[in-house]
């Protein structure tokens, strides 16, 4: 039996098992397995923290729940930065991820400002099949079209829509996060501008489905719509389980602040679940 936490950011949800001291026998078949929502604890992604080297206070390795792997989730780094900054007692804290090192600092208020890397805007960064403009890629259905990408560690396409509650995303999230521009799939937002400082936020997430947040696609959002002057480079990006400040710093860094929460713990027996 091994200690586990279930966490959350604005509702958006992890499992997290501690692997410092110990190697834990995780495979992508077990972390899918345990992430289910019906036969195991069920997330968004599956948290595993192993020891941090060279600088960095703990490496946070992240699985889909398919088992896939990830290389960002910045609702997942404010929450792991939030335990090792609760052991050290430090109130900065570098999470190190397969896409980079995350800076992470606490703030009033139960807030925590997470560094979460530049965004890369080119066509092979996101990736996208073929070389496209970043700007305006060439999907779109059902009169939701004309999205733009970057990569924040991990692909996002985000569509600008005019009244998102009209936006079937259950629907159009899984064809656009299979397009054939895609090859490694995407994060898929559906995003509503709704003043130069103020965006609504859907997210299909890859593998995940619809979610109540996602920490990488609100930093997809606010880039994107700065980038086609929809708003400054600072906004509240409002999703459907609370709001995070986004700032795209002029160094091409991405800033993002919002709380954590441990909605449980408990104990696991990996030996239950497939390896």
């Amino acid at each position: 039996m091994v200690p586990f936490r279930k966490m959350h950011g604005l509702g958006n949800d992890f499992v997290v098992l501690d692997a410092r001291r110990a190697d834990l026998p995780i495979t992508p078949r077990r972390a899918a397995a345990i992430a289910d929502r019906r036969f195991g604890v069920g997330c968004d992604q599956f948290i595993v923290l192993e020891p941090g080297l060279d600088g960095a206070d703990v490496f946070m390795r992240i699985r889909n729940p398919d088992g896939s792997e990830a290389g960002a989730c910045g609702n997942a780094t404010r929450c792991i930065a939030s335990l090792v900054a609760a052991e050290s007692g430090r109130d900065r804290v570098v999470v190190r991820t397969i896409a980079g090192d995350l800076p992470v600092e606490r703030l009033p208020g139960g807030l925590w400002r997470a560094d979460m890397g530049p965004a890369r805007l080119g066509w092979r960064d996101v990736p996208l099949a073929r070389e496209v403009d970043t700007l305006h890629l060439p999907i779109g259905r059902d009169g939701v079209a004309d999205p733009a990408a970057c990569s924040m560690g991990n692909p996002h396409v985000t569509f600008f829509v005019p009244d998102l509650g009209a936006v079937p995303v259950t629907a159009l999230g899984p064809v656009f996060e299979h397009d054939a521009l895609l090859p490694e799939r995407a994060n898929i937002g559906f995003a509503q501008v709704l003043s130069p400082d103020h965006i609504r936020l859907e997210v299909w997430e890859r593998s995940a489905g619809r979610t109540l947040a996602c920490g990488s696609a609100a930093c997809a959002a606010i880039v994107n719509a700065a980038r086609r002057g929809l708003t400054g480079r600072r906004a509240a990006v409002a999703l459907p389980g609370g709001t995070l400040q986004m700032e795209w710093r002029a160094d091409g860094h991405v800033l993002m602040t919002g709380p954590v929460a441990t909605a449980f713990t408990g104990m696991l027996d990996l030996g239950a679940y497939p390896a």
